[in-house]
């Protein structure tokens, strides 16, 4: 069964999300529609493509996923189609595919629906619905596009190396308050070479050993792992890091290694 993916903006109070609905199912009635999440902080593109790039590949090759986010109509903006390790995205070429993507995607095209003028405002229900519905069938992307070359370049802050230390930076607090900071795995290990280490962050707090899963420490207890995401996490057993521990997006963190 074709699958069409939805990673939106337009939360669950107004009635935005079920017109996105609608319109895909009126063109495709047996699609599989799964919401990847309608609770992207509004016009965020950098949270949205921290959530897709960490869901899109446990679905199936062939998945379609439809980006709605800051996605409302602007002369300026290109509408694309682009093919990923054997995935399609619909969505507005502002930056999102540029942080998502590792490598230069196989296929790249600027859509060229005709826009239906009822929906100029609302990109959603009409030009990306028509292309994913369009892809999720098994047509092309060269039926539904001109090829292009570049993408819109959105960069993310990186940590900074210093020796033996790695300077962070808070870039995700999930629904459980659990602290992202955007220092991987690979860039921890390849600074800290089986070296201890003490990770420094707001009010003079620190951890020094790295858990396998929340539950290693004591309930209320802090502690800090490579969760899912294959990204260094600050959290608290049951507890709500962000709050307790006064992080937020943005915030520095500071790696220091120890010979």
């Amino acid at each position: 069964m074709a699958v069409i993916t939805l990673t939106t903006d337009l939360g669950y109070k107004d009635f935005y999300q079920a017109a996105l609905k609608g319109s895909i199912l009126t063109i495709m009635p047996e699609v599989n529609i799964v919401d990847i999440t309608h609770n992207i902080s509004a016009f965020n593109i950098p949270q949205a493509a921290f959530v897709l790039k960490n869901a899109f590949h446990y679905f199936p090759k062939g998945t379609v996923h439809l980006i709605g986010v800051n996605s409302v109509y602007n002369e300026n903006t290109r509408y694309l189609a682009v093919k990923y390790r054997g995935h399609y995205f619909v969505g507005s070429d502002n930056g999102i595919f540029s942080l998502m993507f590792e490598e230069r995607p196989s296929e790249i095209v600027e859509l060229n629906i005709m826009q239906d003028l009822k929906f100029l405002h609302f990109p959603l229900t009409d030009i990306f619905t028509k292309a994913s519905c369009h892809l999720a069938a098994g047509g092309s992307t060269r039926e539904i596009g001109i090829p292009i070359a570049e993408l819109e370049e959105k960069v993310n802050l990186q940590p900074v190396i210093e020796k033996d230390i790695i300077k962070g930076s808070v870039i995700y607090i999930d629904s459980f308050q659990n602290v992202i900071t955007n220092i991987s795995k690979d860039l921890f290990s390849q600074v800290q070479r089986n070296r201890p280490f003490t990770l420094n962050f707001k009010r003079n707090e620190t951890l020094s050993h790295l858990s396998w899963h929340y539950n290693e420490v004591p309930e209320g207890e802090k502690l800090c792992l490579f969760g899912i995401s294959n990204y260094l996490e600050i959290a608290i057993n049951k507890g709500n890091a962000s709050g307790l521990l006064g992080l937020h997006l943005g915030d520095i963190v500071r790696v220091e290694f120890h010979s």
